[in-house]
Parts: structure tokens; sequence; C-alpha cells
């Protein structure tokens, strides 16, 4: 699995909980706008250093080289991430 994929998939599974677990989706649907954002974004985040972390300790099998470029790529992986989490939302929000 790569980081990429890894990313994609946890922005997607964050949206989906936000969006329909049921006394997550009330609590979150009483905050304005650009809490979600930052909320969403703070998540995701800490799943890109998550995987940064986990590679480089090699608790998990290496997605993510240690290193400037390895960090670099996570910074684009990050970014899939927040497209990812942005576009299931729209799509699933109701």
């Amino acid at each position: 699995m790569t980081a990429e994929s890894l990313a994609l998939y946890a922005g997607a599974i964050l949206s989906l909980l936000f969006g329909y677990f049921p006394g997550l989706k009330s609590w979150f649907e009483g905050l304005g706008t650009e809490y979600k954002r930052l909320i969403m974004a703070g998540l995701l985040l800490v799943v890109s250093a998550g995987i940064f972390g986990l590679s480089c300790w090699k608790v998990i099998d290496p997605v993510v080289v240690c290193d400037q470029a390895g960090l670099i790529g996570l910074v684009k992986v990050f970014i899939l991430a927040l497209i990812a989490n942005q576009a299931i939302f729209t799509l699933t929000k109701g």
C-alpha cells in the first residue's frame, strides 16, 4: 500500500464518519464552516504525520522515505488527502 492510497482512504473515511456516524454527525453539523475545515485538515495532518512516523520507525512497511524528499512527498500526500476528504464530504452530505 502506498502513502497516497493510505491518505486517500483516510480522507474518505474521515469524511464518511463525520457525515454519517450518529453522535459525531450531529456535533459536527453544529460547527461553523471554518471550524469544520480546520478539524478535517488537522485530523488529516495527524494521519499524514502518523504515516511518516510509523514508516520511519519501521512499525509499518516503509511507505515514505525518511528524508527531506520523503517529507516533501508527504506534503503532496496531505494535499491528496484534503482533496479526497472534501470531495467525499461534498458528494455525500445530504
